[in-house]
């Protein structure tokens, strides 16, 4: 839904009324994640895509039929692979697209949503897309953090389906995690019936730079590219400066572990940070490591260095009383095995790193596999079953 906030908040305002195609869950391998959007403008304008060019003639379709009066509804869209090239889903994958219609009557809150996101506030968006009861489809609940100004606006029904879901909700808020869940018809833990979207809208997450040398240039610049708040700090002002680093978001003179203590203690690191340490000086990357490497969660732990250097470290951690498995999240020498020579590649490299550990990839040619080519980092939704009405694009 990001890609598409600008054109949905200037219609909203506006006060049109636009056909929305959200997906809400997908299958092997979808082309588009959970929360990729589509709509449909007041004049039919096309904006956004839900699945890469194989469905959006039917989701738009679908969207100018709520505009016409049509409830909202819950489609599944896909084909197996064997029919993947004949009609359908190219990948082979299924996805469900909820579509709505969208306006101040029917989403009152965009706005203040909307605001949040600009602002880098966690916000959250719980959407019911199945129900027994259609007059139950489409109710929504927006869910902040608790001890926000406003912890909830909207409501899906009832008390009790809006104090599961919004714990819910502020659980996958917190990870950063965008979900379908089902519940009871009224919210019950241990239900079905009652199929909630919760989109989560939180602050980007945090890429942690250490070392202002010409590779820290080139992964900040990739790391901006792939959607993350980059942060690059060194002890030494002459080489930490904004101007060597236009790609980060913020330059920071300091020693770095100093650093890094600080930001944990104030709740700004995360299950979602990437740290990378690119100084390969001992005596700024061992007590840096020290911190990082006895953090509960962190998504990625990196250190630039050759073979003897990495040896070199290892021991030196050992000695200032790291465990073997505090040391076993350390990837080092940093990066995957791509060839990689200069700074961009290098950064290329570190990102794929970064990548394949967060989907569970293994870095080899998708050319020389079988198999999906997609991974997922939590368990997959059940398959859909054989009554799951699937429909089949031609």
């Amino acid at each position: 839904m990001r890609d598409v906030m600008t054109d949905l908040l200037r219609w909203w305002r506006a006060g049109e009324r636009v056909g929305v195609g959200t997906v809400v869950a997908t299958w092997r391998s979808a082309p588009r994640p959970a929360g990729a959007a589509m709509l449909v403008g007041p004049a039919g304008e096309a904006v956004g895509s839900v699945s890469g060019g194989c469905v959006e003639g039917a989701v738009y379709e679908s969207a100018q039929g709520v505009l016409q009066g049509e409830r909202p509804a819950l489609r599944r869209y896909g084909v197996s692979d064997d029919e993947a090239y004949a009609v359908g889903l190219t990948c082979g994958g299924i996805l469900d697209v909820f579509v709505e219609e969208v306006s101040r009557e029917t989403f009152p809150e965009l706005g203040e949503v909307a605001e949040d996101v600009e602002a880098g506030r966690p916000v959250a968006v719980a959407t019911v897309v199945d129900h027994p009861d259609p007059e139950h489809v489409g109710r929504r609940l927006v869910v902040r953090p608790e001890g926000s100004a406003v912890e909830r606006q909207g409501s899906l029904g009832s008390s009790r389906a809006d104090d599961a879901v919004a714990d819910d909700a502020r659980g996958l808020l917190a990870s950063g995690r965008t979900e379908t869940l089902t519940y009871g018809p009224d919210g019950e833990r241990r239900g079905e019936g009652m199929r909630v979207f919760i989109a989560s809208y939180a602050p980007k997450p945090r890429m942690l730079v250490f070392g202002a040398i010409d590779f820290a240039a080139a992964v900040a610049h990739v790391g901006s590219f792939l959607g993350y708040r980059v942060t690059v700090c060194d002890a030494r002002p002459v080489f930490a400066t904004k101007s060597r680093f236009p790609s980060a978001d913020e330059v920071v003179v300091t020693w770095p572990h100093r650093y890094l203590a600080d930001e944990v203690e104030a709740g700004r690191v995360d299950e979602r940070t990437v740290i990378c340490v690119l100084t390969h000086d001992p005596k700024f990357d061992v007590p840096l490591l020290e911190v990082a490497l006895r953090l509960p969660a962190v998504a990625y732990i990196g250190a630039m260095g050759s073979r003897r250097t990495h040896h070199d470290r290892l021991e030196r951690l050992r000695a200032a009383g790291l465990t073997e498995e505090e040391l076993v999240r350390l990837s080092s020498p940093i990066g995957l095995d791509l060839g990689a020579r200069t700074p961009e590649e290098t950064a290329i490299s570190i990102a794929a790193e970064v990548i394949a550990l967060q989907w569970g990839g293994r870095g080899d040619r998708l050319a020389a596999l079988e198999g999906p080519i997609h991974h997922h980092e939590h368990p997959p939704l059940s398959e859909p079953t054989a009554s799951a009405t699937t429909e089949l694009i031609t």
